[in-house]
């Protein structure tokens, strides 16, 4: 299988089984659903492959609808919705054990000439090499890694600002969060491959602006959360293996969710990629305490 980022290659290499139809590897893990990054990666990529490769993804749409199994094979069904002149449209359903467990909707565009551009600046922050890794900062503080940080491998993650490790150290913290982020090798230079990684990212640190004035990222965690839908905007070309800048805050928490919204910005000040994502947030019961919800 190679490195952790041969290893992402591999797991948004789906195997079509029949026109329209396809299956992806679901690695077997300790924790208790499939990531919901890496379902969204592979419908993406079941999509990409009925679409003319002329055509760059420009948005996604996706709902989480139930939790996926580790282990067990997910089937992608790709709907046609629609073929034009410019846009290009598909459903794709991830069906696992005979039971739906997500939806997507994705559009490419053929690539045109803007009348205008415009965006907001980005944000002024450190430079990645100033950071120290995720692994190495998380490493050296607890002991060990997480077992969730395994999905991270193939990523080269570092947090713009310092981690808190206790509930004092959150005093006064706003629901905000931002990392440098790229695979941790070369991706070759096929834009779906490298749209696909990034879907994968972007859900593995976009509800961190969410949990940040309540909870520490690391460490015994008092919150069930989950990915309800998930929405991407790509605006421009990037690749997944330079530097990313991934800006997160929340606007707003209320009725056990939380709204996220992610920008992605190159190295350049350009911003790539736009991001969304509603998860929901479940006080975990202490032991003895009977059952939430």
């Amino acid at each position: 299988m190679g490195n952790p980022v041969d290893q992402l290659v591999d797991l948004l290499d789906l195997e079509q089984i029949e026109v329209n139809i396809f299956r992806g590897r679901s690695p077997e893990e300790s924790l208790q659903r499939v990531f919901g990054g890496q379902v969204a990666g592979q419908a993406l990529i079941a999509a990409g492959r009925t679409v003319a490769s002329d055509r760059p993804v420009h948005s996604l749409h996706a709902y989480f609808l139930r939790p996926g199994m580790p282990g067990v094979p997910i089937v992608y069904q790709v709907d046609r919705i629609r073929d034009g002149r410019s846009f290009t449209t598909r459903r794709v359903l991830g069906v696992q054990q005979g039971r739906t467990i997500f939806a997507l909707t994705a559009d490419f565009h053929l690539p045109e000439e803007s009348p205008f551009t415009h965006q907001l600046p980005a944000p002024p922050v450190p430079q990645p090499e100033t950071l120290p890794t995720a692994l190495d900062e998380v490493g050296s503080v607890l002991g060990e890694i997480p077992p969730f940080i395994s999905r991270r491998q193939p990523f080269d993650v570092r947090y713009v600002d310092r981690l808190r490790w206790s509930a004092e150290e959150l005093a006064g913290v706003e629901p905000r969060s931002a990392v440098w982020l790229r695979t941790n090798g070369a991706l070759g230079d096929n834009p779906l491959v490298h749209a696909c990684a990034v879907t994968y990212a972007s859900d593995m640190t976009l509800l961190d602006a969410v949990r940040l004035p309540v909870e520490p990222l690391w460490g015994r965690r008092h919150f069930d959360m989950a990915s309800l839908d998930h929405a991407m905007w790509f605006h421009r070309p990037f690749r997944a293996d330079d530097w990313l800048l991934y800006q997160q805050e929340s606007p707003v928490a209320a009725g056990a969710r939380g709204l996220a919204r992610g920008q992605l910005f190159n190295r350049q000040g350009e911003l790539v990629v736009s991001v969304m994502q509603e998860g929901l947030f479940r006080r975990i019961a202490e032991p003895g305490s009977g059952p939430v919800g």
